[in-house]
């Protein structure tokens, strides 16, 4: 009876930790979204995820050369608009290899930092504050610019000072250290 009564408790506390398991697993997977055909992990910093992305290897390489790898692993949080492949391609042609040089590094540094807001910002707060905005919400970059959201129909788009518009393709990919979302447009701080 009291042997009984054991494996009844072991198999009890088994089953309870199995299920606590496959439910904190299965949060992470859900939680977990593909960018450029690799998953993003929520439990790894911001360029942990974003080397795995086929489609940021121009990003990662820029933040490698503006000596920004550090900075976005560190604790955060923050919101950073990832461009795309794509969105260095639309610059002027020989735009990213001039901001790659090493004499550039502040130019560099001014651009990237222009896609990154101090603090985890979720699509839903972005959107939260264009409505509050009556239409339009502007928030200040780590360089110290301003960016302003607002909706094209139900896409998030984000203007730069000239009027460069980039549209969000993926929101909410959830970092250890904030949030990415996609775009598809570099933007530019004035420069």
């Amino acid at each position: 009876m009291k042997t009984r009564k054991i494996i009844s408790t072991l198999t009890l506390a088994i089953a309870l930790i199995f299920g606590s398991t496959v439910m904190a697993q299965n949060k992470m997977e859900k939680d977990t979204k593909m960018v450029g055909g690799a998953a993003m992990y929520p439990s790894k910093d911001i360029v942990s995820n974003a080397v795995n992305s086929k489609d940021h290897t121009t990003l990662v390489a820029a933040v490698k050369a503006a000596e920004l790898v550090e900075t976005l692993q560190g604790d955060g949080p923050f919101t950073v608009f990832a461009p795309t492949n794509a969105a260095f391609d639309k610059l002027p042609k020989g735009t990213v290899a001039t901001l790659l040089k090493p004499e550039n590094k502040e130019k560099l540094q001014a651009v990237l930092t222009y896609h990154v807001i101090a603090g985890k910002f979720s699509g839903k707060d972005i959107m939260k504050a264009i409505k509050k905005g009556g239409g339009k919400a502007t928030f200040k970059t780590v360089n110290g610019g301003m960016l302003t959201a607002m909706m094209d129909g139900k896409s998030l788009v984000l203007a730069d000072n000239a009027g460069n518009k980039s549209m969000v393709t993926i929101a909410d990919v959830n970092q250890s250290n904030g949030v990415i979302h996609v775009v598809d447009t570099v933007v530019l701080p004035g420069m």
